[in-house]
């Protein structure tokens, strides 16, 4: 009598949901015709299905071993430092965050422009450091330009430069709004007799027929840091960097030299990684399933980490075993329990992931990081076939099951022993 109550709950919401998915797969898209195990077979067969197939396999080996193994990082080491009470309150706090919410959150994280996106953020500020953008990559000669495409992004000059001779280098293409904040005003090069000069330019002013092709006119700016070479029979005799309002200054030694400026003016700016594209949106998905479980995952560890007797250790240590050894030797033996535990319940949540890989991939690449769950949703409600997608149900329910009577049987098994 105690236990009817929780009986009908248990029948009406677990046992007639399992049967009634489970005579429904055996029916085609009407429910009135009989179909076998047509439905079945058509898991192995549709391409949809075989790739969630196999993004699920994914998932069960990498993320619940990642997130177990971060937990265990954590615990141990927050067991050492006085603030590990505060780390771990940190940790733990995206499991107070919905499915739905950290997959809002992580869809920005990985948003491919990096004035939104924080994973690019940090990835183009760290690229930048190595190797610093141009200014300039859509810069390119305008009409009756002294300077010709060279190959490769790189323009020069179409005729050779002479001592005592001003040379113009103009450009046009670049935003006035993204002109670098230095860039000044540039004026014609001044003749020296024993240099080459020159100048390089925004050769536009806005206005229609306003300005002086080829000249620079009064609102027109230089390109400061263009870097310009001297070329002669293929070989770079000299290098210069334009000042502020475009000016530059070259040896003697130029006489006679076609002046290059080369492909690295022009560089397209690194816009980071494509973390939402189809090679990377599982793996992206995954971080941020890990980002939400491995505080689970800590705070179990933690607590079985409570109850290692400190005796082993500590006599460890007396006879002479490193830290790691103590870790490896003897907090993972004893601990191998909890983490079991830890590691068959995150695997059967993984399982049935659904929300992040719903929310988180965009249209272009969900059909990558598709997994059974998703693909379960989308038979069912999206293309009409119920039967398919009652199948698949089905067969998530047989991938947990082995996984749960393992729990199970562990669980009994550790139970005798105590």
């Amino acid at each position: 009598m105690f236990l009817l109550p929780a009986l009908v709950l248990l029948g009406a919401l677990v046992v007639y949901p399992i049967g009634y998915s489970l005579l429904r797969s055996l029916f085609d898209r009407t429910g009135e015709n009989f179909a076998g195990f047509d439905n079945y077979a058509e898991l192995f067969t549709d391409d949809g299905i075989l790739r969630a197939l196999t993004n699920n396999l994914i998932w069960v080996v990498v993320a619940p071993a990642v997130a177990t193994a971060l937990g265990l990082i954590f615990a141990v080491l927050t067991e050492r430092v006085r603030w590990g009470t505060a780390f771990k309150l940190v940790v733990f706090m995206p499991m107070a965050i919905s499915m739905l919410a950290a997959g809002i959150i992580f869809r920005l994280v990985y948003d491919q422009d990096p004035d939104k996106g924080v994973a690019n953020a940090v990835w183009v500020g760290v690229h930048d450091t190595f190797a610093e953008s141009s200014a300039f990559p859509k810069a390119h000669p305008g009409r009756e330009s002294p300077l010709k495409p060279a190959g490769g992004g790189a323009f020069v000059t179409t005729d050779p430069v002479r001592v005592g001779t001003p040379v113009s280098l103009p450009l046009v293409g670049v935003a006035p709004d993204v002109m670098p904040d230095d860039a000044s005003r540039a004026r014609p090069a001044k003749a020296e007799p024993d240099r080459i000069t020159g100048v390089t330019w925004q050769d536009f002013t806005r206005g229609k027929g306003v300005g002086a092709l080829n000249e620079p006119d009064a609102t027109e700016v230089g390109y400061p840091g263009m870097r310009i070479e001297a070329v002669k029979d293929g070989k770079v005799v000299e290098r210069v960097t334009a000042a502020s309002d475009g000016s530059f200054s070259l040896s003697a030694e130029a006489d006679g030299a076609l002046l290059r400026l080369p492909a690295e003016n022009f560089r397209q700016p690194y816009n980071g990684i494509d973390w939402l594209g189809p090679s990377l949106v599982t793996p992206a998905v995954i971080g941020a399933y890990v980002w939400m479980w491995a505080g689970f995952a800590m705070v179990l560890i933690a607590a079985g980490l409570a109850g290692v007797p400190r005796e082993l250790m500590e006599a460890a240590r007396v006879d002479g075993a490193t830290e790691w050894q103590v870790f490896r030797r003897i907090t993972v033996p004893l601990l191998a329990p909890v983490l079991g535990v830890v590691l068959v319940t995150l695997m059967i949540n993984v399982l049935k992931i659904f929300d992040l890989v719903f929310i988180i991939p965009p249209g272009s690449s969900q059909d990558d990081a598709n997994v059974l769950a998703l693909e379960l949703y989308r038979k069912g409600f999206a293309e009409d076939q119920p039967g398919v997608a009652s199948a698949i149900s089905v067969f998530l329910l047989l991938l947990v099951v082995p996984v749960m009577w393992f729990n199970v049987r562990r669980i009994r098994q550790e139970g005798r022993q105590r």
